[in-house]
């Protein structure tokens, strides 16, 4: 298998730290019992992620299929920061963090599939004595 380019690299942890980052949120948000009060996140943590989605989506330039993904959590990210926080309860929180983790999820599994090399011929190979 080749390695990974180092910007492929780069974008690849970058985008695992923030699906982490959504998860972790989720999870705090999930210990709270009752779905009908409201969700209290700290804006500034997520105003933080955004920027870091946003710059990581002007770094997938190179990557096509990991565009829609990218730009699918961004929104996701702008409506959740729109009404936060308070403004909205534990289950539509929830909803919005989850529809963050998911696209970061795919952008994931597409940056992790690395190509292998052709591989030669048996033939060829026992030419060469191997």
């Amino acid at each position: 298998m080749t390695a990974m380019t180092s910007e492929r690299s780069q974008l690849y942890y970058t985008c695992v730290f923030l699906q982490v980052s959504f998860q972790a949120i989720e999870s705090s948000v999930m210990t709270r019992s009752d779905d009908s009060s409201r969700c209290w996140l700290d804006a500034q943590t997520l105003q933080m992620l955004l920027g870091e989605l946003q710059r990581c989506r002007r770094s997938a330039s190179p990557f096509k299929p990991v565009h829609a993904p990218l730009e699918e959590a961004i929104y996701h990210c702008g409506l959740l920061m729109a009404q936060c926080p308070g403004a909205l309860d534990q289950r539509l929180c929830r909803h919005h963090l989850q529809a963050i983790g998911a696209p970061l999820g795919q952008a994931v599994r597409h940056l992790s599939v690395t190509h292998q090399p052709p591989t030669s011929s048996p033939r060829f190979r026992t030419w060469f004595g191997r």
